[in-house]
């Protein structure tokens, strides 16, 4: 049998993936839903060379349904799956990418596409071992412990991803012990112990399976300042969890895409708030939040001061990503430049992100926020810290990660070396937190804190 190379596109976007229904015309598995997928091109001799699968991936997706501008996140191993009938081995690498938007353009090959939760690929007829292609390239409880790049907001929704992958599997092969879910939702509560956000998510989609109210998932006319829909919460955002766990598999899925759309419309609510507070100002920001991100793409504010967010620095990839979205100017500048462009630039309030909010109010976020907040205390310019509610943390103590501290020296002096990722800014550096509930002054924290302690499992409160 001929050995073919293919590589398999997984399109994500807020949480759900792209599927495909074949047409009754294709050449293989007609009919059938699948991702995108298509043949690694060989190159042309003497001195081409052959795509790689990434580049394979890329191309499919822009000729089958229009998307371009796709975020790489990670490549899989291959698949190999026999086909007799196509006298062929494909040996398939799948490649997971996230997308800007979800509007697509068919191409001839496809008959329809849908954006679903990844589980509904086990209740499609699909081209053969397609869920188990996804698998290769799903979040997972160590994609997210590693994850240094995306914010808390963006991480929540992976954990709920990992929650809702494996109880749907569970589902399909006709499981009823979940058991192993709640194992799995406590490995994920402690995957991030800085992120508020990720714990009080994963707490609501299994309190919410244990009290059987996630049948109101669905999608709203709102929009995000992008433009996209924004999926619906359901009513009650603080079930109460029970003493035993005692949801099933099934109900722990519902309950983890009825939390994803939850938390994608909580967010989504939050920075269009910001956005509209900060119409018109010269706003200084650092790092990359999501929620941030998503109010400055709406382009309201009059001019952007951006730190460069050592030693990653995503201010940086922040900054390029705007100037190509919006029309605002943007000056790009060191951390330790900040306190001057708060004292000389004209700059009206500073805007950043929360990792977590503390009880007293307090914020902690990417290294960095507590001196630039300091320092518009001085020029008394207002602090705003824009995220969801949900980033509020139950917990009185501080547990701040580090890097690696390479990352800041690796030559061979004798030095200690520390390289503090998160630092706290104290409630009186504060001047409002925007969420999704509106503008909230520190002092507001403690009764929603109240309300989160009641979602936290029996033995934790």
């Amino acid at each position: 049998m001929e050995a073919v190379a293919v590589a398999t596109a997984f399109v994500r976007h807020d949480g759900e993936v792209l599927a495909t229904h074949r047409s009754e015309d294709a050449q293989t598995y007609p009919g059938q839903w699948g991702g995108v997928s298509g043949v690694i091109e060989p190159g042309e001799d003497p001195v081409g060379d052959e795509e790689t699968p990434v580049e394979a991936a890329r191309r499919e997706v822009h000729e089958e349904v229009g998307l371009s501008d796709l975020d790489h996140v990670r490549t899989g191993t291959p698949l190999t799956i026999e086909a007799p009938e196509y006298d062929a081995t494909f040996e398939v690498t799948p490649v997971l990418f996230d997308a800007p938007g979800r509007e697509i353009d068919l191409g001839v090959e496809l008959q329809s596409a849908e954006w679903l939760p990844a589980t509904e690929l086990l209740r499609r007829e699909t081209v053969p071992r397609l869920f188990e292609s996804y698998q290769r390239v799903a979040p997972s409880v160590q994609s997210v412990a590693a994850d240094d790049e995306h914010g808390a907001a963006e991480l929540s929704i992976r954990a709920l991803e990992v929650l809702r992958d494996r109880a749907g599997l569970l589902v399909a092969e006709g499981e009823s012990d979940a058991d192993e879910l709640q194992y799995l939702a406590n490995r994920l509560r402690e995957a991030r112990p800085s992120m508020a956000v990720l714990r009080n998510r994963v707490n609501r989609a299994i309190a919410t399976a244990e009290d059987g109210d996630s049948e109101g998932a669905g999608t709203a006319n709102d929009a995000t300042p992008s433009g996209d829909p924004v999926p619906a919460p359901t009513d009650d955002p603080y079930p109460a969890p029970a003493d035993d766990f005692a949801a099933t598999p099934a109900d722990v899925e519902r309950a983890a895409i009825d939390g994803i759309n939850r938390a994608l419309a909580g967010d989504a609510e939050a920075a269009m708030r910001a956005a509209g507070l900060v119409s018109g100002w010269h706003v200084l920001t650092l790092s990359r939040s999501s929620t941030v991100f998503e109010a400055l793409q709406a382009d309201t504010a009059a001019a952007l001061s951006i730190a460069e967010s050592r030693p990653a620095r995503e201010g940086i990839d922040v900054a390029e990503t705007l100037a190509a979205a919006i029309d605002a100017p943007i000056t790009v500048h060191t951390d330790a430049a900040i306190a001057h462009r708060l004292a000389s630039a004209g700059v009206d309030a500073v805007l950043v992100g929360a990792d977590a909010i503390l009880p007293d109010g307090g914020v902690i976020n990417k290294t960095g926020t507590r001196g630039a907040a300091i320092a518009a205390a001085r020029e008394g310019i207002p602090v705003y810290v824009a995220a969801a509610s949900d980033k509020i943390t139950t917990s009185e103590g501080v547990n701040l990660e580090s890097g690696h501290p390479a990352a800041v020296y690796d030559g061979g002096a004798a030095v200690d070396v520390t390289n503090p990722t998160f630092d706290v800014t104290p409630a009186d550096a504060i001047t409002g937190i925007v969420t999704e509930r509106g503008v909230l002054e520190p002092g507001d924290v403690s009764e929603i804190v109240e309300r989160l302690r009641a979602l936290e499992p029996a033995g934790a409160r």
